[in-house]
């Protein structure tokens, strides 16, 4: 019996990642000899190198950039390896056990919502010499990415197939290997597609906070010595690195020829059954415990590897830090401090990245001659590591409210692009007959057909965005503004302020997940006015 899953409510890049041949060649050209003649124009500026510089300084130490490349090649693949199997068996617990599903899903949301740039330095000291941190950052980057997809895809199989093993006097250990897993397959290859690129990032990061050898130690030199043609190099080996990791996985799930699920970023809201009070006392509950399993796990993973708390704080040295110590209020002040300066930055790039992608989305589906012209330029930028653009982009539009606003942005952009573009084409086509035959213009159907359409994977993106955002905003204060969070954890690890460092790491965390659900309400409020139908289990 061939199983193939049934289609999802979210979103997937496959359709809009494969545009026609031709279009995408004439994209790719057309972005080249733009670069190249910005990159003239902009000649002694010290800002854009262009690909023929790109190319010239890469074929002059290729040998240098081959062996940095192999090193964080294998540190991304241990991480990408070690996340997903921990992704596997964080679904596999859910699935095996559904009434645990809401807190571990809880946990992981707030585990993967870690800033990887304070969680580096941590994890240097832990593990001391050797790539530890790196391989640990790139797990930490892909996990979510997968357990998301393949929870949902673990609950995809339709009841009737169940029934259909029933009948033929199977048991539930066949039902779960035949259905679930054959069914959860295409969701987890769709999810490894997704994490492959992010375990590169990872594994760079990882190598900023003091490796001596891998690409981002390399990448590191040359933003410091402000090297413009070495720095645009290494952005763009990454930016193919990712490319490419991500056409390998998508080229091995249409090589099984299995189904392709449309590939989720987020798990769709569920109502809670009862009332408004009873959902309230639910959510509150499962917040309790969620706090209960991070703080005691935290705890005992600390006593039980004897980590001395110089450096590996535990709860209770961040409650004397921030509530019971003498000078518990300056710490609280400087801690709100520096999220002030990242908020104000955060939330204007979290909105303009939002927006830019559904617009071009909507353009894109208004003029879909364009999609192959446009579409392969944004996997290129999407694809570059943001601790390499972060620095090109304050060293070009400044240290202030337009370069880190734009980091910000550059980061969302992409997400929601392929989130809005693929949930406006998933407008029913009844629909747009209908409408077509009354004579609705293009307009007039975007606004009342395909925007509604649009809604649930818009706030799909929106949701998972919100760490992406925070990661995007702190790595820019880390490496090139100065300001707010980021700056003050890469402070308190050089300085070994450690009570510091790990209330910014936990304060980064809970706000992270704080935000993704207070999306996930207005996703509720909105979708129950607009599209009650996609509330539905």
């Amino acid at each position: 019996m061939t199983l193939a899953a049934p289609p999802s409510t979210l979103v997937a890049p496959r359709a809009l990642l494969r545009p026609d041949r031709a279009q995408a060649l004439a994209g790719a050209v057309g972005a080249l000899a733009l670069w190249q003649l910005a990159a003239l124009a902009l000649a002694g500026s010290y800002l854009l190198a262009g690909p023929v510089d790109v190319v010239r300084y890469l074929s002059a130490n290729w040998g240098l950039i081959s062996r940095a490349l192999g090193i964080t090649l294998e540190n991304a693949v241990l991480g990408f390896v070690a996340g997903n199997l921990a992704a596997v068996a964080l679904a596999l617990i859910v699935a095996l056990a559904p009434r645990a599903r809401m807190v571990v899903s809880a946990v992981a949301l707030v585990v993967f919502c870690l800033p990887l740039v304070a969680t580096g330095p941590i994890l240097r000291v832990l593990y001391g010499p050797g790539p530890g941190p790196q391989i640990t950052l790139a797990a930490l980057a892909v996990y979510y990415t997968t357990f998301i997809p393949l929870l949902v895809g673990l609950r995809a199989a339709p009841a009737s197939w169940f029934d259909l093993v029933a009948l033929y006097g199977r048991g539930a250990w066949t039902a779960f290997v035949q259905i679930r897993l054959m069914a959860a397959l295409p969701y987890l290859l769709a999810g490894l597609q997704i994490a492959a690129p992010a375990a590169f990032l990872g594994a760079m990061v990882g190598e900023f906070t003091g490796a001596e050898r891998g690409m981002g130690v390399l990448a590191l030199r040359a933003m410091r010595a402000l090297d413009v043609e070495a720095t645009w190099a290494i952005a763009s080996v990454a930016a193919a690195v990712a490319m490419v990791a991500y056409g390998l996985v998508g080229w091995l799930s249409r090589a099984t020829a299995l189904a392709r699920p449309e590939l989720l970023v987020a798990l769709p809201p569920v109502p809670g059954a009862g009332g408004a009070g009873r959902r309230w006392l639910g959510n509150a509950g499962m917040v309790a415990i969620t706090l209960l399993v991070l703080i005691g796990g935290w705890w005992l993973a600390m006593e039980a590897f004897g980590l001395n708390r110089f450096f590996a704080k535990r709860p209770d040295d961040l409650w004397a830090f921030l509530v019971s110590a003498p000078n518990a209020a300056e710490n609280r002040a400087l801690l709100r401090d520096a999220s002030a300066q990242s908020l104000v930055y955060l939330v204007p790039g979290y909105l303009a990245g939002l927006g830019l992608g559904a617009a071009l989305a909507m353009v894109l589906v208004l003029a879909p001659g364009l999609a192959g012209a446009v579409l392969p330029v944004a996997v290129a930028l999407r694809s570059v590591p943001i601790v390499t653009t972060a620095p090109l982009i304050v060293l070009a539009l400044g240290r202030g409210a337009a370069g880190t606003i734009t980091i910000v942005a550059v980061m969302i952009f992409f997400p929601a692009l392929v989130a809005c573009l693929q949930g406006l084409r998933q407008t029913p086509g009844q629909v747009m007959d209908v409408m077509a035959t009354y004579g609705a213009g293009p307009f007039t159907r975007l606004w009342q057909a395909r925007i509604p359409a649009m809604l649930p994977a818009f706030f799909a993106a929106a949701r998972m965005s919100v760490p992406a955002a925070v990661l995007a905003i702190t790595v820019a204060e880390w490496l090139a503004t100065g300001t707010g969070l980021g700056n003050l954890m890469a402070l308190t690890a050089s300085t070994s302020n450690y009570n510091l460092l790990w209330s910014a790491v936990v304060l980064v965390a809970l706000g992270s997940a704080l935000g993704y659900a207070a999306v996930g309400a207005l996703e509720r409020a909105v979708l129950a006015r607009v599209a009650p139908e996609q509330l539905r289990d």
